[in-house]
């Protein structure tokens, strides 16, 4: 793959800001397996190989089961996920293909129906800081740790 400016050296400033996101995320209340299971999500959507790949083996070591990894990208045909989860999957879809319909009025109405103002608000956070990471990594080629 083609070597491109890493934003990490030239720009070390952005890369603090986007871990101020990450350090509000880890003080919230959004559980480490929901994060994982956002960041994963939103990666493979994105064609993100390096953040797939960094994210897949965190949610390893957290103790996520790898089958559930691997049933990932179609989380909507198997029963694998919790219906919380296939929540937060969905919410996923739609925050990060945005611009395909925005968020659905009933997959709100339903995140509603399992999450507090407070949590909603922390994965739609969580949504849109991978979403970042996903586009700093791809356009910038970051390469996948050996």
């Amino acid at each position: 793959m083609e070597e491109r400016v890493q934003i990490s050296e030239v720009e070390p400033n952005a890369y603090k800001a986007m871990f101020g996101l990450e350090g509000y995320l880890e003080q919230g209340v959004l559980s480490k397996s929901h994060y994982k299971l956002i960041k994963i999500r939103a990666s493979q959507i994105n064609g993100c190989a390096f953040c797939i790949d960094m994210h897949s083996k965190e949610a390893l070591k957290l103790g996520e089961d790898q089958e559930r990894i691997f049933l990932l990208s179609a989380w909507w045909n198997c029963d694998s996920f919790s219906e919380e989860e296939k929540v937060i999957l969905q919410l996923t879809e739609e925050v990060t293909k945005i611009h395909e319909h925005g968020l659905s009025a009933e997959t709100y109405k339903r995140a509603m129906e399992f999450f507090d103002a407070h949590y909603f608000s922390q994965i739609i956070m969580a949504i849109i800081t991978i979403n970042a990471w996903n586009r700093i990594a791809i356009s910038t080629h970051v390469p996948i740790p050996e």
